[in-house]
């Protein structure tokens, strides 16, 4: 029911759901380009209304409110304090290796800002674990949501954000707010 209750949401708000989950027991999804914080609402909705469960890392700013701390849970928002990525990523392999399914949703911006460096955090965490790690996208210049492609990290976190990069620049994909979105 709430499945088909979140591609109902989708269909309203005039977006394509392109593809669907992951067919892995455990992942990473980057999420691209990110420049509001309703693109974690498509994604959610989109993720949901394919069959998938994902989490996702969330400022903890945005839990001090009861209610909005409460349905961004729901969601499956995990709260995160960006002071100290290290221990954020330590966190969330540990929190890895212990379940059985685990679809972690990542923007690798790091935040809705304009920034030339995207973070590599999940490269760590792809590397640490073994888990393979998904291109996935939400463009509001067409209103498609989904997920691209399957990427193969190598040992070279730093090639491998510029392939990434490249391929997203590829896509030509538009933010909510397109001057926050920079490729390169």
């Amino acid at each position: 029911m709430w499945r088909k209750f979140c591609g109902f949401l989708l269909k309203i708000w005039g977006w394509t759901p392109v593809g669907g989950t992951a067919p892995d027991d455990k992942c990473i999804l980057l999420g691209a380009p990110h420049t509001s914080i309703w693109d974690f609402v498509v994604s959610y909705l989109f993720y949901k209304s394919v069959g998938g469960d994902a989490l996702c890392m969330v400022k903890e700013e945005f839990f001090k409110w009861p209610v909005l701390g409460w349905i961004i849970r729901k969601m499956g928002g995990i709260p995160v304090n960006r002071k100290n990525p290290s221990a954020i990523v330590l966190s969330v392999i540990r929190e890895m290796e212990k379940r059985e399914k685990f679809h972690l949703a990542i923007a690798p911006e790091g935040t809705r800002k304009p920034v030339r460096r995207w973070k590599a955090g999940f490269h760590i965490i792809a590397k640490e674990t073994g888990v393979p790690v998904y291109i996935s996208y939400f463009d509001w210049g067409t209103k498609r949501v989904g997920i691209h492609s399957r990427f193969e990290i190598s040992d070279d976190a730093k090639a491998d954000m510029a392939r990434i990069q490249e391929i997203y620049e590829g896509m030509h994909l538009v933010g909510k707010y397109p001057k926050d979105y920079i490729t390169h």
